[in-house]
């Protein structure tokens, strides 16, 4: 057993920033809003709340959550250009001495020769100029070297000695493309904490891709290496494999504190809330097995693992749901249930709603209770995505119908609200989805691919709520995800692809540089 005082690990969430660079994970401004707000309550060190000079809407994004939110740090990503930087510090000076400004430049080989096509003189002055003109607005710099372990140790030693002398707080020794393993990452953050003389001014952090499914595990190498902050996401979401998973690592750091000194700030009660807000929003599901917080995560079927949890939990169980927000609740509310108790759960499982959005959600989960039998914590979290979404509506779903059986060719007549206007369309089809699409498309007027279509039912039994997922893309702007839930599955098809319709409608052209 380790008897020192643990040393406490600085956890910077990145999912509004890098998570939303996850194909089809795009959020609007009220989305990434309700995500950090719940990140508030999970009590990370930082928020990086996306990339200022990407998009009006992305700056806007990270002003609104800088204006917001209260307690974390908030970051804004920013290349080492000037222009970069002053629109980075223009979103963030309204979190004062809590605004975070994070600039970065590639110092690998590969990324100097290929895409900057700069020299390693050229990088480091580029480097320096910009966490001097950061620092010129706030003490609270990051500084990233991108591509960090594919760059010449004694190059990364240089510039990142140089970028603390020039003001930088942090340091990130970022692992972009997933591709070290952990003995090799705690052996670079080691050589930088014994071969560059000042690092004891800043605190190193890490930023690990999954590439090759060991971000995770490097994280955990570099903070014995030394490092004191580890950027994660909620999920794990992320470019390509995506990044950290912030529950795994905060829960292996609590699990496993014997031989393990650290911890860190999180409420973890609140991983399985923030887990659950973020499928939401993005439509991205976790996967059954997914640590920590996949619905099998503490499952247990074989009939051996059933008698020793019946004997003793900690048989086959290393951490208790409750420890990462999870209640067991079976029947959670019926069709007699009241409007107080309804918002109580609500809250219980991490959704503030305005008294629009709950009055909205109330009418729906009373319409459900009276078609089932019983209403799970599931149907509630769907309920709330698709009555409180907040987005803009160019398209509104009025009503379907739909003929289809064995003998018949599939008919949908869909009405729909396009711009206050009711229009109507029917449309034949190779089943009835495809038939409501079809009719749906024509009215919408808008030529778009399905690039992938899946359904699933949120809870058990026949009268379980179908949850629909969509993603399309009109080929000009970033694909994204529709989501829809009904008891009928047709119907929540069409809520799904009107849904990914308006956010492709009101869709922001990105041009995004990543870590």
């Amino acid at each position: 057993m380790n008897n020192t005082e643990p040393r406490t690990i600085k956890i910077f969430d990145t999912t509004l920033r890098d998570g939303e660079q996850s194909p089809g994970a795009s959020m609007n401004i009220e989305e990434k809003l309700r995500l950090a707000k719940q990140l508030q309550k999970l009590n990370v060190d930082v928020i990086e709340a996306g990339f200022p000079i990407a998009s009006e809407g992305d700056f806007e994004a990270v002003k609104k959550v800088a204006q917001t939110i209260k307690g974390p740090e908030i970051a804004g990503l920013c290349r080492s250009g000037f222009k970069d930087i002053d629109r980075a510090w223009e979103a963030l000076k309204y979190a004062e001495e809590k605004g975070r400004i994070h600039t970065f430049i590639a110092t690998s080989d590969i990324h100097m020769k290929y895409k900057l096509q700069m020299s390693p003189a050229q990088v480091l002055e580029s480097a320096v100029k910009g966490v001097k003109r950061a620092r010129s607005y706030t003490a609270n710099v990051e500084f990233s070297c991108e591509d960090a372990v594919r760059t010449d140790l004694k190059f990364l030693a240089e510039v990142v000695g140089a970028v603390i002398d020039a003001g930088a707080s942090v340091v990130n020794i970022p692992d972009t493309v997933g591709y070290t393993i952990p003995f090799e990452y705690f052996n670079i953050i080691k050589y930088l904490k014994d071969n560059v003389k000042n690092i004891d001014d800043a605190i190193i952090s890490v930023h690990c891709h999954n590439d090759l499914g060991l971000s995770v595990a490097n994280s955990i190498a570099a903070v014995q290496a030394g490092a004191g902050q580890v950027e994660c996401t909620i999920n794990g979401i992320g470019e390509r494999a995506g990044n950290c998973s912030l529950e795994e690592f905060v829960m292996a750091i609590r699990t496993r504190g014997d031989i393990l000194p650290f911890k860190t700030n999180v409420v973890t009660e609140q991983l399985t809330p923030a887990s659950r807000l973020l499928t939401q929003v993005t439509g991205i599901a976790v996967q059954q097995n997914k640590a920590i917080v996949g619905a099998n995560a503490f499952a247990h079927e074989a009939g051996i693992h059933q008698h020793g949890m019946l004997m003793e939990k900690s048989t086959y169980e290393i951490m208790t749901p409750e420890s990462v927000g999870l209640k067991a609740s079976a029947l959670v509310l019926g069709k007699h249930s009241g409007r107080h108790a309804f918002k109580k759960r609500l809250e219980e499982l991490g959704h503030e709603l305005d008294e629009e959005a709950l009055n909205k959600a109330f009418t729906r989960f009373k319409a459900l209770a009276d078609l089932k039998k019983e209403v799970f914590d599931e149907d509630l979290d769907a309920i709330v995505l698709d009555e409180a979404k907040n987005i803009e509506e160019k398209y509104k779903l009025s009503h379907i119908t739909v003929t289809c059986g064995s003998f018949a060719v599939a008919t949908a007549t869909v009405q729909m609200e396009i711009d206050g206007m009711q229009v109507r369309a029917a449309e034949l089809g190779d089943g009835p989805v495809d038939a409501t699409m079809k009719a749906i498309k024509k009215l919408a007027k808008r030529d778009v691919k399905l690039l992938q279509y899946n359904v699933g039912a949120i809870t058990g039994g026949t009268d379980a709520i179908g949850e629909v997922t969509v993603r399309i893309t009109d080929e000009e702007r970033t694909p994204v995800v529709g989501r829809g839930s009904s008891t009928d599955i047709i119907e929540a098809s069409a809520k799904a692809y009107i849904d990914a319709l308006n956010r492709l409608y009101f869709a922001t052209d990105r041009d995004l540089e990543t870590l």
